[in-house]
């Protein structure tokens, strides 16, 4: 049976996070206008959704519920490994067919971007619920 409250959740965290599609990366940034680093992307995403989560990419991974790969669903947090150190250092909002929602780094824009991508599918670390 469908959760309509959860399915009507989801929809307005992807509805969120696509609102913020081409804000600027900023590290330390968790605003429209100062721009997003990934965690203050997601702890917005979801503080405006009525959701609160840690600060940090590390702290959101520690609070949230592990999730297999394959049963994904749209609002999930997903997990990067991108740093030599092999901790939890990038986090974006999975919304659907492979695809998650994030603000990737310096230069850069929040933006969409595939799980499948080869620099990404090899930094997955794994996905977290909050609800």
């Amino acid at each position: 049976p469908r959760n309509y409250k959860t399915d009507n959740l989801t929809d307005k965290i992807i509805r969120t996070a696509d609102s913020f599609i081409g804000v600027p990366y900023r590290w330390g940034g968790e605003s429209v206008e100062e721009g997003f680093d990934c965690s203050g992307f997601t702890m917005t995403v979801y503080r405006l959704n009525g959701l609160e989560l840690p600060r940090s990419s590390r702290g959101q991974w520690n609070a949230g519920v592990s999730v297999n790969r394959n049963e994904l669903k749209k609002g999930n947090l997903v997990f990067f490994r991108t740093t030599t150190s092999r901790k939890i250092s990038h986090v974006g909002i999975y919304d659907g067919n492979g695809r998650f929602i994030h603000a990737p780094g310096k230069g850069k824009r929040v933006k969409r971007s595939s799980l499948n991508n080869r620099y990404y599918k090899n930094r997955y670390a794994g996905a977290k619920t909050y609800f």
